[in-house]
């Protein structure tokens, strides 16, 4: 009777066997399903294929394959109705009834420049970048880490100004967060290289599980919470003590200071680089400059009036300037199934005073 059982059993096992020896193979991952076929995902595709084959000889080692991504207007929206950091500056200094402006006059000019910016259609002065960034770092002064982490992300959670289905923290470009997920599983170390704010930027992209670490931006000094005028390197910090950010700018993180800041924190030269506009160019350039291994670069242009605010004219006209520099173009319109989500739908601004 043993033996029969055991007979049974063994046969039991060998049609196990033989069922899964027929089993299909896994399907290949599919990664970019919000694409359509277009030049710039072909290159981005082929350009992968050929760097991570060890038997190329363009084959790059995984500790070397560095991608570098700017992020408004790369990866995160940026037209609705500009940078999420000067939304975020017009709301502390003018709508925020918490806030007691330090320096009344600069910081809420340059508030007010923004507003009027976005809904006058008046133009910004020069240089503003270098204005809004002095500006924010006297905003936020005298703020915890993580109290400017929570402020950052209540306002990211407001509905974005311009859309219906959409708030400012869920604004990333879908197509492109596939991008993210197809680097990743080709070895690929991607960082974000912005001129937002660090903090800022590390608060928005933590939705979509990117670490702290792999984040470059603009930057004011820091501070312990009882550290007075005492310099750093003559104090101690205390076990209950906080980091607080000052109003001391140390750099905005813009063109050339962008491939100064790579090469501060990640120390190699990119082999791909992502990004939108001409502050990235430098940073572009500095990826196309190494000479060690084979590279690639790739520019957004927003010329997708359907589906967000944007100004097609100006953006064909980028796209052959960043074609003619050696850029492969991204058109959001033509390459993009999908830039939000298809429940979301652009609108006219709306502003309650």
């Amino acid at each position: 009777m043993m033996r029969t059982k055991k007979i049974v059993l063994f046969a039991a096992v060998l049609v196990l066997f033989s069922g899964c020896s027929k089993m299909a193979p896994d399907a290949p991952k599919q990664y970019f399903t919000l694409w359509n076929s277009c030049e710039a995902l072909t290159a981005l595709q082929e350009y992968v294929k050929d760097v991570t084959d060890p038997s190329s000889p363009n084959y790059i080692k995984p500790e070397d394959r560095i991608a570098t991504f700017d992020m408004d207007g790369t990866f995160v929206g940026e037209l609705y109705p500009t940078y999420f950091e000067y939304n975020l500056l017009e709301y502390r200094v003018l709508d925020d009834e918490n806030y007691r402006d330090s320096a009344p006059g600069e910081v809420k000019e340059t508030a007010q420049e923004i507003r009027d910016f976005v809904r006058l259609g008046a133009k910004l002065p020069d240089h503003f970048d270098m204005k809004h960034a002095q500006a924010a770092a006297t905003a936020y002064a005298g703020m915890t880490l993580a109290e400017f982490d929570a402020y950052v992300k209540a306002y990211a959670a407001k509905p974005a100004n311009g859309f219906t289905g959409m708030t400012y923290g869920q604004s990333f470009y879908k197509p492109m967060l596939e991008v993210f997920k197809y680097l990743e599983d080709n070895g690929f170390t991607y960082y974000v290289v912005s001129g937002s704010d660090r903090f800022i930027c590390r608060a928005l992209v933590e939705a979509i599980g990117i670490a702290p670490n792999r984040v470059i931006g603009m930057d004011v000094k820091l501070q312990s919470s009882a550290q007075g005028d005492e310099e750093g390197v003559n104090y101690t910090f205390g076990r209950e003590e906080e980091l607080v950010r000052t109003d001391q700018l140390i750099i905005k993180n813009l063109k050339t200071n962008k491939v100064l800041q790579i090469m501060q924190e990640i120390g190699k030269v990119p082999v791909l680089s992502f990004g939108n506009s001409g502050g990235d160019s430098a940073m572009h350039n500095f990826c196309l400059s190494n000479t060690e291994y084979k590279t690639a670069a790739f520019m957004l242009i927003a010329d997708d009036e359907a589906r967000d605010h944007a100004n097609r004219e100006k953006a064909l006209k980028l796209g052959e300037q960043w074609r003619a520099a050696g850029y492969h173009v991204i058109s959001m319109r033509d390459d993009f199934k999908t830039i939000y989500g298809d429940n979301v739908k652009i609108t006219p601004f709306s502003f309650n005073d």
